[in-house]
């Protein structure tokens, strides 16, 4: 460990040498109340995240020029990194972004776009909850002023985050003060989001995988609009319960994903904190009445048909050359393994040893060990020994929403199961995990609403992991909190066309504008007053969160735009005929202008720019295309706004899509 003796480091070390005299006269951060989240404030000091340490300091030339300051705080894991433009770009405040499995190392993306936006940039390597983030947002400004010879100098500080990181924000920003001044958390999750989101779609895997492309044919640019059409009744009962939970009906063009059909655990990665939580749940499923394991109804009937609850015996062990066992010769197997993972337990008679890992093969009773088990299987793993194979756990988990309908007001998407008088319809269980899992997450934060800065909320409306409505419930809390003071306080901007991971098909487009964009404004709210544009105006249905047409009427920042082939959104055409494409597309009032456009006529995610004129807040574009091969295309036009109209720079530009149905004989 090394402390460099620049002018930054003999600056820090003067203060970090200074610290013990500072923290005398400073209170150590605690909770507000008995078994509160911690509360932070600009002069309290950390007990844990009190021993800031400089490793190094390096000056870079890219991705800008900047200066990299590396450390450490001693006696913990955390490491941090932060990245100083220079002294003339910086305009006194910082980004940083949050995330419970992030590393320290701000993307090259991140350092530029802090640099252009007058901001230095912290990042800390992932841990839960705020409290070492907020320590290292302390700690970066005693940097910051060292190496710009701010002095006193107020640095405003901005936290942002999404998915996990959305959690970490909330928290910081109910439960802190003078560490941040604004915040943009994006793809937010609530306390009932896990695991109850996963489960829910892994619900719909099980049940709707025969029919999801019929489904997403349906919710597609000039489909039929019924998604329900052609379904069972069970197949209808668990479409509507998956969609009145939140999951975007138009979603489900993408229901691979939607669906975790390329997802090994099938969506329940969260089973073993729900075992450990709820460790009875799957006796009581298959015993008990309430539950679809014995509800005799054509949904339970399904469930009990899934169900597979077996045991083979093992005829060879086939070991690897250090004698340890590789694989595993049975003398029965499940014909198939279904829609959910299989369980895997070794028995020496009747007595457990142990879960296994691993993976089975049906065809050849084959069973090939994985990687994790303890050396108390693997030594008791011999011919005549037990394998327990069953999925009663993971059926279980699919319907596991139904046992957790919220005690919290506000949860409206599990209206569906309860009574006229409000009580559950279903037995439920003595944990709620969701709750327990945010408090986790964000810090022991209880997401009240309270904030202490500004905030503007980014949701993404096809987000199948935190789902749209989310944000609407947290603007529910930031009003019941602040009352009137919450339209000076809060935002909400939709991003529509946008997931949670980013823009894997044609019919998506990527985020991260719109939420530079919203530190830009949230940042210009706090140090000027500058009121940033109106909340998105949406209505939520049945969980779905649905927006105006007209871009005037959406408000938020995202353009609007209104494609039409031939003057519908879906037609017919015979190959060689041309098709005339025209579009409308506007940019909700005072928010920005229209930089460019891009034309995917083939609907295969190859845009190609096309020339407009010059930026304003509305353009009407018309193309000519003429398809030579027969077959249906979901052509696609992306148009993107930027706030000045800046026509060249990458960083805080939004797009949208406007998409049609072309069906060529």
């Amino acid at each position: 460990m090394q402390i460099l003796p620049s002018a930054i480091g003999i600056a820090v070390l003067l203060t970090v040498t200074a610290a013990p005299s500072a923290a005398a006269r400073s209170q150590p951060c605690a909770p507000a109340q008995t078994g509160g989240p911690v509360w932070v404030t600009a002069d309290c000091v950390d007990p844990t995240y009190n021993r800031p340490v400089i490793d190094a300091e390096t000056d870079l030339t890219g991705p800008v020029p900047h200066h990299k300051v590396s450390g450490h705080f001693e006696g913990t894991t955390v490491k941090f990194n932060v990245y100083l433009p220079p002294k003339s770009q910086w305009q006194g405040r910082f980004f940083q972004l949050v995330y419970p499995l992030q590393n320290e190392n701000a993307t090259d993306d991140s350092i530029a776009f802090g640099a252009a936006s007058g901001a230095y940039t912290v990042q800390i390597n992932g841990t839960a909850g705020y409290q070492a983030d907020a320590a290292a947002a302390k700690f970066a400004k005693t940097v910051a002023a060292g190496y710009y010879g701010s002095g006193s100098r107020r640095i405003y500080g901005y936290i942002y985050g999404g998915s996990g990181g959305s959690y970490q924000t909330v928290g910081a920003m109910e439960n802190t003060t003078g560490v941040w001044d604004g915040a943009v958390p994006f793809i937010p999750g609530v306390p009932t989001s896990i695991p109850n989101n996963f489960f829910v779609r892994a619900f719909a895997r099980l049940v709707l995988t025969d029919k999801a492309a019929q489904i997403a044919d349906a919710v597609r640019p000039g489909g039929s609009g019924d998604p329900y059409a052609g379904l069972t009744d069970a197949q209808r009962t668990v479409l509507r319960e998956v969609t009145r939970m939140g999951v975007p009906l138009r979603a489900w063009e993408d229901y691979p994903y939607l669906l975790g059909l390329n997802d090994p655990q099938g969506l329940l990665g969260f089973a073993g904190t729900v075992r450990a939580m709820d460790p009875t749940y799957a006796d009581d499923f298959w015993s008990k009445p309430g539950y679809l394991g014995t509800e005799q109804s054509p949904l339970g009937d399904l469930f009990r048909a899934e169900k597979v609850d077996t045991s083979a015996t093992i005829t060879r062990v086939n070991r690897d050359a250090q004698n340890r066992p590789a694989s595993l010769v049975l003398d029965d197997a499940p014909a198939g393994q279904g829609r959910v993972p299989l369980d895997f337990a070794l028995y020496d008679g009747s007595t457990l040893v142990g879960p296994v890992t691993g993976s089975l093969d049906p065809a050849t009773k084959v069973f090939t060990l994985g990687s994790g088990n303890t050396s108390e299987v693997l030594n008791a793993i011999d011919q005549g020994a037990k394998l327990r194979i069953d999925n009663r756990w993971p059926l279980a988990l699919t319907a596991y929403h139904r046992h957790q309908v919220p005690t919290r007001a506000g949860f409206h998407a599990w209206d569906q199961f309860r009574d006229a008088d409000g009580q559950p319809i279903h037995p439920q269980r003595g944990v709620q995990v969701g709750p327990r899992v945010s408090v986790g997450v964000s810090g022991g934060g209880t997401h009240t609403g309270k904030i202490t800065g500004k905030m503007i909320m980014v949701g993404n409306l096809l987000d199948v992991d935190a789902f749209p409505w989310d944000a609407d419930w947290y603007g529910d809390q930031v009003e019941q909190a602040l009352g009137a003071r919450s339209r000076d306080t809060f935002r909400i901007w939709y991003n529509d066309h946008a997931d949670h991971i980013g823009p894997r098909t044609p019919a998506l487009i990527d985020g991260t504008g719109i939420l530079q964009q919203a530190l830009r404004d949230v940042s210009a709210w706090a140090e000027k007053g500058v009121t940033p544009p109106r909340s998105t105006r949406y209505e939520v249905t049945d969980s779905q969160v649905k927006v105006p047409a007209k871009a005037a009427d959406r408000r938020g920042l995202q353009p609007v735009v209104n494609l039409a082939a031939n003057g519908r959104t879906s037609i017919q055409v015979r190959a060689g005929k041309p098709v005339t494409f025209k579009a409308t597309i506007q940019v909700p009032p005072g928010t920005g202008k229209i930089v460019s456009t891009g034309w995917d006529f083939k609907g295969d995610g190859t845009f190609a720019a096309r020339p407009f004129g010059s930026p304003r807040e509305r353009a009407d574009v018309q193309m000519t295309f003429t398809y030579t091969q027969p077959g249906t295309y979901f052509p696609g036009l992306r148009a993107t706004a930027h706030r000045d109209g800046d026509t060249r720079t990458p960083f805080a530009t939004v797009p949208n899509l406007g998409r049609v149905r072309v069906v060529v004989r």
